[in-house]
């Protein structure tokens, strides 16, 4: 079974089992492994299942994931350059994302 998830203006195609990154989000404090449940479904389908469209999300369905790890992806350089000016202009940039992994569908 697969889902279709919205997240932060991205959509993700997810199944159970699979580890995505998601942008960060301020994350329950005490538990041991915290989860996140994904309300924003947009479609859920899957083998020898007709598939549920929704318009625009589908009434009570649900994606649940565990929490693995916070982590910064590679530093992203940008390099601006006008040949003659003296213009030159260095930026770098690291993304922070959380590393999940979905545990269930629920349709």
């Amino acid at each position: 079974m697969y889902a279709i998830i919205e997240d932060s203006g991205t959509q993700i195609k997810v199944s159970e089992g699979d580890v995505i990154r998601i942008d960060t989000r301020d994350l329950p404090e005490g538990a041991e492994v915290p989860s996140i449940t994904f309300d924003k479904v947009l479609l859920v389908g899957g083998e020898g299942v007709e598939a549920k469209i929704g318009q625009p999300l589908l009434e009570g369905a649900k994606v649940v994931a565990d929490v693995l790890n916070e982590d910064v992806s590679d530093k992203v350089e940008v390099v601006k350059f006008k040949r003659r000016k003296n213009y030159r202009r260095r930026n770098g940039h690291r993304q922070h994302y959380i590393q999940v992994k979905i545990t269930s569908i629920d349709a």
